[in-house]
């Protein structure tokens, strides 16, 4: 569901890259509020697995179509809506800057339909009453579906205004929602279903982090295994089972091409698209998460997936303990010991 910059028109791109920028903004005060910075390395590691994990497609049977993982809900079960957020801008801003995945103008788009619809409505409005305070695996399963399935299909109906709103593509709005919404329910289902193992397998490691009790040493002790065994996950996901991503067109490919005959419009010019390509393919040092003038492969595919995830880690840790180091720098000393 990556957009490129070929669907949006610059007037939509600047009011989503407003919109985002303000959640973003929201999000880095909410997270400066928390004191324990000790879930700081937990956001980088989650963050490079999210990458990995979106590097593999997975065929949705009898459509010709594939899907990946958004990982929106993953992290917001895991991390709460605002670190979730921070952390998949910080993913899809390593995809677009240094692996040419979505548009650099339709990232402020990306951002919004990807993250936002996930983490602040179907997080709290449909994950949480429906697994509750304590759930047990068919609940936590049951509203991760439904959490999962609803986030992708608005974010799809999202991606679909966006599109006939720029008036860029032909694309009409109602053949183009009635082609996107569906393919994305499917690819939400698969996605709520991996997303109650993950957060299932964590869960039983580390309790506390879906607000279990633990004892504040044991607790940080099982982090650290959480947050290496991720770490791992990310490693092998990117680097060896990336390898047997689907090669059929993703959701929004395969909906432009059955609408419009034609995956890959063709990028308008002039102005902010114009200085978005140029900026693109002056960063973007592993194209498509291949190297540049060469066939794709494995040992390509491999490259991308590791250096992916270690820039993914890499950002996240130093915005993380950027924003926990600026919030205590405007604290003050007076209020560490309450004002006096």
């Amino acid at each position: 569901m990556h957009m490129s910059d070929a669907l949006l028109s610059p007037a939509v791109g600047g009011v989503m890259w407003g919109a985002s920028v303000a959640a973003l903004a929201v999000s880095s005060r909410t997270v400066a509020k928390d004191p324990d910075t000790s879930r700081v390395p937990l956001m980088g590691a989650l963050g490079a697995f999210v990458f990995a994990a979106q590097m593999i497609n997975f065929t949705i049977p009898g459509t010709g179509s594939s899907g990946h993982l958004a990982g929106a809900m993953l992290l917001s079960i895991l991390l709460g809506p605002h670190a979730a957020f921070l952390v998949l801008s910080s993913v899809l801003i390593v995809q677009a800057l240094f692996f040419a995945d979505g548009g650099i103008l339709a990232l402020g788009a990306n951002m919004f339909n990807i993250g936002f619809y996930a983490c602040f409505l179907a997080y709290p409005l449909i994950y949480r009453p429906i697994a509750g305070p304590n759930p047990g695996r068919p609940r936590l399963f049951a509203a991760a579906v439904a959490a999962s399935v609803a986030s992708l299909a608005a974010g799809s109906f999202s991606v679909a205004l966006q599109t006939v709103a720029s008036g860029i593509s032909s694309l009409p709005l109602a053949p183009f929602t009635a082609a996107m919404v569906p393919i994305h329910l499917a690819i939400g289902v698969v996605e709520g279903v991996v997303t109650g193992i993950v957060v299932v397998a964590v869960r039983s490691i580390e309790p506390n982090l879906l607000g279990g009790p633990a004892a504040a040493d044991e607790s940080r002790r099982r982090l650290r295994i959480v947050v290496v065994g991720v770490i791992v996950a990310a490693i092998v996901t990117g680097g060896v089972l990336s390898w047997i991503a689907s090669t059929h067109p993703d959701g929004l490919e395969w909906s432009i091409a059955n609408v419009a005959g034609d995956s890959e419009p063709e990028p308008g010019s002039g102005g902010l698209l114009t200085a978005s390509s140029w900026l693109q393919e002056k960063l973007s040092f592993l194209p498509d998460y291949g190297l540049p003038n060469r066939d794709a492969g494995n040992p390509a595919t491999t490259l991308s997936g590791v250096v992916g995830g270690f820039l993914t880690l890499a950002l996240i840790m130093v915005a993380g303990l950027l924003v926990k180091k600026r919030k205590r720098r405007a604290a003050g000393p007076d209020d560490s010991n309450g004002g006096n």
